[in-house]
This record gives structure tokens, sequence and C-alpha cells, in this order.
């Protein structure tokens, strides 16, 4: 059912599954976490307070992007490697060359960003001096986030996503805490003195989250000592490479994951030129073109991403999983490894596209108070289930050491968006529908040639009657979801009951006949951490899959 090299993990390390399982929860605590820090911190800071702290954190994110963006990714890549071929300590010695690196790295941009706030400002580059405070307090949790970054890809490598899902959590916890009490604190002050105490929690979930991962360095040296002994040694000297040609394949494998993680505020900022300005031009006021935009990117957006939390977690814990594969020389479970990826990433995003695309405006009412939102909410469902693949196409490809190949399909894929955003928005009967459908055709172009490339590499098609299994599960769901909610509004008149309860009916549908024509994999099911086993004897006693002697 699962393979065998699959279920030996060196020093405990999780089931790629397992590792998105954690991942995910992480991502949804931390999430609800920072939706309610924001709600207490603009109560003490206020719009104007919001304004100065926004004012700063672009400058912030663009450093980090720039120094750490596709740094866990690389280094899980290598340690994976090293891993999968016993050699512990050429694992061992790629985070201690890592580290060294973000060390410097972090200094160097942490200093860049203390001593250039003033020129920020003087430039022009941030408009109101107030935020000079901010952006100094941002400056010390470069460095520390940096180390962040290489400390969890190393763990990511051995395949231990717990440690990153806790340390995420704690950071985002204590980051809220600081950035809540010292907003506070320093408010008597002035505002510019409150939005830099707000500013003060990066830096403090950052040192929290890497005090957190010291502890889970310290349990994987216990698990290594336990399993390969105290007096590791290198395989050979021969197949030690140097400490250049480590950080060589460091910038090799993250710089394309950094360009790429770039990409999405340029082609944010193609939007903003774009968009209302494309609005205009198919006859909206200049507030009609303002409130359109924000009904896409401030609420369709959201939603989108939301829906593909649990894909975006198991991209993440695909790259080690299909790099130590690869490195294996086990072509066999690199490609069961995609398919199965693919597998979860329709059966996961197929459901969220049904609920968001048939519960458009009633989502849209519930959440933002906003029904005139339904239009954009609705063709932005479609992102959902290309979004998914877009997310583990590209961690197949980044595991097989092809990083620089999504980078490129972004690019290419962000000229197909701007091309259809002039067109399509500028047409009246589509207007914000029309940057809608841009937005998905950027995600589904990205998509198709990374799935293009991923063939060319090891084969892999998408299985066409799995899909259309799945497809078909989803059209009765959306068929239930519809029915549902008209029949309870008509009986209840309430949006708020009538939407949550359409979800769970929908997603009951969705299971019992994805089941019934069989298009559910009984391994898939397997996997799935702590329930896959019960699951798998529950639906054979009632006939779904055959029963095996000696289960």
């Amino acid at each position: 059912m699962n393979d065998n090299n699959e279920q030996k993990k060196s020093s405990k390390g999780e089931s790629f599954l397992k590792g998105t399982l954690i991942l995910t929860v992480a991502g949804v605590v931390v999430k609800v976490i920072g939706s309610l820090n924001w709600i207490f911190v603009s109560r003490i800071l206020g719009g104007e307070g919001i304004g100065l702290y926004q004012m700063a954190f672009p400058i912030y994110f663009f450093a980090l992007s720039v120094s750490t963006a596709g740094v866990p990714v690389a280094i899980s890549i290598i340690t994976a490697e090293r891993v999968a071929l016993k050699d512990i300590f050429g694992a061992k010695r790629i985070f201690k060359i890592s580290m060294s690196l973000m060390l410097v790295t972090g200094l160097i941009f942490t200093a860049l960003t203390y001593f250039g706030a003033q020129w920020l400002i003087d430039w022009h580059f941030i408009r109101d001096p107030r935020a000079y405070w901010s952006v100094v307090a941002l400056a010390p949790a470069i460095f520390f986030v940096t180390l962040l970054a290489s400390s969890r890809g190393y763990l990511q490598g051995w395949q231990r996503m717990t440690p990153t899902a806790v340390s995420q959590i704690v950071e985002q916890i204590f980051r809220v805490i600081t950035m809540i009490l010292f907003a506070s604190l320093f408010l008597p002050w002035g505002l510019d003195f409150a939005a830099a105490g707000a500013s003060l929690g990066a830096f403090a979930g950052a040192v929290t989250g890497l005090l957190v991962l010291v502890y889970f360095h310290w349990k994987l040296e216990k698990d290594i000592k336990a399993e390969y002994g105290s007096d590791i040694k290198p395989l050979s000297e021969g197949e030690q490479s140097s400490t250049w040609t480590i950080i060589k394949r460091i910038f090799a494998l993250s710089l394309p994951v950094s360009a790429a993680s770039i990409m999405l505020p340029v082609v944010s900022n193609l939007d903003l030129a774009i968009v209302p300005q494309r609005l205009e031009v198919a006859g909206y006021s200049v507030n009609e073109a303002t409130e359109l935009f924000g009904y896409l990117t401030g609420m369709a957006v959201p939603l989108v991403n939301l829906a593909t939390i649990l894909t975006a977690s198991l991209a993440v814990s695909l790259v080690p999983a299909i790099s130590k594969a690869r490195a294996l020389g086990d072509k066999k479970l690199v490609f069961s490894q995609t398919a199965s990826g693919v597998r979860i990433s329709n059966f996961v995003c197929f459901p969220a596209f049904v609920i968001v695309f048939v519960l458009a405006t009633p989502i849209s009412t519930l959440i933002y108070n906003a029904p005139g939102a339904g239009p954009a909410v609705l063709v932005s469902s479609v992102s959902i289930v290309l979004l998914g693949l877009h997310q583990v196409s590209t961690a197949v490809l980044q595991g097989l050491g092809h990083p620089s190949i999504p980078m490129i399909n972004m690019i290419i894929a962000a000229g197909f968006k701007v091309a259809l955003n002039w067109s399509l928005t500028a047409i009246p009967y589509l207007g914000i529908m029309g940057a809608a459908w841009a937005t998905a055709a950027d995600m589904g172009v990205a998509a198709i040639i990374n799935m293009y490339f991923i063939h060319r590499y090891i084969g892999y098609r998408i299985e066409v009657l799995q899909l259309m299994k799945t497809v078909f599960a989803a059209a009765i769901m959306a068929v239930s979801v519809y029915g549902f909610y008209d029949w309870t509004m008509a009986q209840l008149g309430s949006n708020v009951l009538s939407t949550f309860g359409s979800v769970p009916v929908g997603c009951l549908v969705y299971l019992v006949v994805l089941l019934m024509i069989g298009g559910m994999l009984e391994e898939d099911i397997a996997r799935i951490p702590m329930i896959g086993s019960y699951s798998i004897r529950f639906l054979r006693k009632i006939g779904v899959f055959k029963t095996v002697e000696n289960d």
C-alpha cells in the first residue's frame, strides 16, 4: 500500500502528509491569532497609526524577501539529499555553513534597514517622516528571521515539520502580545512611537521562535546520537563538497525562489496601476473603481489564499520528500509522491472551489457585509483549484532541483495576467470580473507550464479518470449546496444559518459520492495521519474497499 522507503524515516522524520497536516493546523492558528491581533491593534492605533505601521512594513517585508525567501527551500533540499544518503556529517555541515551565511546576511540587511531609514524618508520612498521609528524598530527582527529561515529549512530537510509549526505559533503569540503591549505603552508619547512599539512585535516573535527551534535542534541531536551514535564522520573526503560549493548551491536554489516571491508584490503593484484605470475605461467612476478593486484584492483574494492553506502546507512538506527520493534514485517514489500530491490538491481544492463559487454572495455578505463583492468572489473561486495545482507543482520542481523553472513560469504567467487585465477589465459587462479572470489565468498558465516540465522530467501526467471522478463529485456537491442553501433560506430566512449549514452538508455529499465512485484511493487514505488506518478498516467493513487478509 505505502512504499517501504516512505515508511522508514530517519531520526523520527514525518511523512509528508503528516507534515502537511501539522503545518496546516499551525497556519490556521497563526491566521486566527493574527486576525484577532489586528482588531486590538487597530483600536489602539486607529487608522492613522496603522497607516504609519504599514508604511514601514513593506520595507521590512522586502528586506526579508530578498534575504530569506528561498533559504528554507534551498537548505531543506540539500539537507534532505544528505540525510537520504546517510551522510549525517554532511547534513550537519550544511546547517553550520548555512547558519554562518545567514548570520552575515542578517547583519547586512539589518544594518541597511536601520541606517537607511532616514534615507528612505529623505528620498520620499516613505512619505510620512513619523514612520522613521517604525522602520528602525523592525530592523533587528530581520537578523533573527534570517536565522529562523536557516533553522527551519534544516529541520524540514529532516522531514520534521513540527518545529516549524510550533515556532510559527509561538512566534505569532509573542508578536501579538508585544504589539498590543508596546503600542499601548508608547501611545502617550505619540502615534509615531506607538506604531514603533507595534513594530517591535516582529523582533519579539522572531527571538522566541528561534528559542523554540533551539529546543527542537537539541531533540534532533538526541535522536541522531541514538540512531547513528555520537562519533559521526564524513562518508569519505572525496564526497565532501567545499564550503564555497555549498554556498553557491544554496544561492542557486534560493535565488529563484526569492525572485518568485518578489514577483508577488510586483504583480500586485501592476494590478494597482492597471485595474482601477481600466475599470474607469469600462465606465465606472473613480469611487466605483476603487470599491470594485477593494472587492477583488481585499476580499476575494484573501478567501482564495485561505482556501489553499492546506496545499501551501503540502507544498512545504513535498519539497524535502521529493528531494530525498531523488537523492536515493528512487524514481518510483518520486512519481508516487508527485501523483499523491496532485490528487490531494484536487481532492481539497475542488470542494473549496464549490463552496466559494456557489455561496459567493452569501459568504461576502456574512464575512465582509459586502454583497457587492459576490461577482468578484465567484470568478476568483476558479483560482482555488489552479493555485493549489500551482503550489504543488512548484514544490515538485523545487524538490527535483529545478527552482528556476517555476520562477520563469511565474514571469510568463504574469505577462498573460497583465494583458488580460488590460483587455478584460475594460469590457463593461465584465469589469472587475475581468480582473478576476485574469488572476485565475495567471495561476492556470503557471500551473500548466509547471506540469509540462514535471511530465518532461519524471513522465507524470494528471490522472484524467481520477480527475473526472473528483469533478463529478464536486458537481453533485454544488447541486446539494445550492439546494440546501435555497431551502433553508426559504424556511429560516437566515443567511448565517443557511451558509454555515450548507458547507458541512456539501462536504458530506462530496465525500460519499467520491467514495461510491472510487474517487479516493486506498493508498491516499492510508497516508492520512492518525485516522488513515482506522478509516481504511471502516471502509472495508462497509464494502467500499476489498478486505485484505492479515490486515
